[in-house]
């Protein structure tokens, strides 16, 4: 086990109760803001963007290829990962994360400028596919610092309570996006919200950037790494030592988390693409569906979560995983009832399912990694495999669709990815009860017991 800064004897800056909620409110909003922003791309891609990005396209083929411009930004997270995490690592978690939300926020603002290819051609799509780049960047940077500094300032018998209070930032972005989209789609006329209302929630991240950064810039630097900073050993290349001394763990938070992703953007965003194109139904129910079932995950994220400090991460994580995998077969056809009632209630437990997965996910994947490595590795095991989940979950969705005319197809595929994190579960440790202070937390005796 390693010696912290501590044992040595050098001073080390304390995390008070106080100043610890801070920072957690801190990550809550920050992220929530983050995520709103990736995600109202996300929805805009599957409602107007095939339409005023590629109209010389027919309407499938429109939206497939706005879905392809969205998963750019998936792309961009991991290279996001090792330069923000490189610096994370380098010179602290705060700097960093002020630097992320304005390069997030001052993308999404521009997004919400550009011109249609009606008045500009292609230079339109060229524009748009630049701009969600670097929202990707943004993403990339954001998440792995917010998650390190609520789990590095808290009490560690409540990390996976604490770090999952960022991670409930995703269905609060994902709110915000779907409410403020459902709100102009409900106030306008299709021709008025094609014209330019879909980009006034775009222009309104200018104005909640500057609240969020506001927020950032009262949090105190990590306690973890003022140790890691004042004993000196700091990683000079970080992602270099992260392949060398945590590939383990690099590998079991990539596959933990591709099934997670994938579940979750075909519960909460090809099930727009499905409703309007396969089944035909105003946008509006499945934007009322996703706006209800983000609103449970709210609620059900830090609880399962805080239920992961007291059993273990990988227990929670892992009956998440198999009860998604067996939903996703009962959530197509009741999608297709067409009653609107029932797709909420399909949303809903579908998206419950996610958060037991989501809840302890954030501290689980941080465990992983050394304090000096940690912004490295955390970033760039949960951005890696947002390429592989997130960015082509919608994509594969639509061409199985179109392939076979059935949704079952969409189905198997979930369950195949939750295969993979079931099985990346089986071969990790328990890291629930891990030092922190560890140099090498593969190499501390951590429980490998199977759930």
């Amino acid at each position: 086990m390693g010696v912290s800064a501590r044992s040595r004897g050098y001073p080390v800056t304390m995390s008070t109760p106080s100043s610890a909620r801070r920072v957690i409110v801190a990550s809550l909003i920050g992220t929530s803001l983050e995520w709103y922003d990736f995600f109202l791309y996300g929805s805009a891609a599957a409602l107007v963007f095939g339409k005023l990005f590629f109209p010389q396209f027919e309407s499938l083929t429109g939206t497939l290829l706005a879905f392809t411009t969205y998963a750019v930004g998936f792309v961009a997270r991991p290279l996001g990962g090792v330069i923000f995490g490189h610096f994370g690592d380098r010179v602290g978690r705060r700097n960093v994360l002020v630097v992320t939300l304005l390069l997030m926020g001052a993308a999404t603002f521009a997004i919400g400028l550009v011109p249609t290819y009606a008045a500009i051609g292609v230079a339109a799509p060229i524009l748009l596919v630049l701009l969600r780049f670097l929202q990707g960047l943004g993403l990339g940077g954001e998440w792995g610092g917010a998650v390190i500094m609520s789990v590095e300032h808290g009490d560690s018998h409540r990390r996976g309570l604490n770090a999952s209070w960022p991670q409930v930032g995703v269905p609060a972005g994902n709110l915000l996006a779907a409410g403020v989209l459902w709100i102009l789609n409900a106030m306008l006329s299709e021709s008025a919200f094609l014209s330019w209302g879909w980009r006034i929630p775009f222009l309104l991240s200018g104005v909640l950037v500057v609240v969020g950064l506001w927020i950032r810039l009262t949090i105190t630097e990590s306690p973890l790494f003022a140790e890691v900073e004042q004993s000196g050993a700091k990683a000079k290349l970080p992602l270099v030592e992260v392949l060398r001394r945590h590939p383990r763990g690099l590998l079991v938070a990539m596959a933990a988390r591709i099934g997670t992703d994938v579940a979750f953007y075909t519960f909460s965003l090809y099930i727009l693409t499905y409703i309007t194109g396969t089944l035909g139904l105003p946008r509006s129910v499945g934007l009322a569906a996703v706006l209800i079932g983000s609103a449970f995950q709210l609620a059900l994220i830090p609880a399962f979560g805080a239920l992961s400090d007291r059993v273990g991460r990988r227990p929670v994580y892992a009956i998440g995983a198999a009860s998604a995998a067996i939903w996703a077969f009962a959530f197509f056809p009741l999608l297709d009832t067409g009653n609107r009632a029932v797709i909420v209630l399909a949303t809903v437990i579908a998206l419950a399912t996610h958060a037991a997965m989501y809840g302890p996910q954030a501290a689980f994947i941080v465990e992983l990694f050394s304090t000096r490595l940690r912004y490295s590795g955390a970033s760039m095991g949960y951005q890696i495999a947002g390429i592989l989940g997130g960015a082509l979950a919608p994509i594969i969705s639509i061409q199985l669709v179109r392939a076979t005319g059935t949704a079952f197809a969409v189905s198997a595929y979930v369950l195949v990815a939750l295969l993979i994190t079931l099985v990346a579960l089986w071969f990790a440790p328990e890291t629930s009860r891990l030092d922190l202070h560890a140099e090498h937390p593969d190499a501390t005796g951590a429980s490998t017991h199977r759930v």
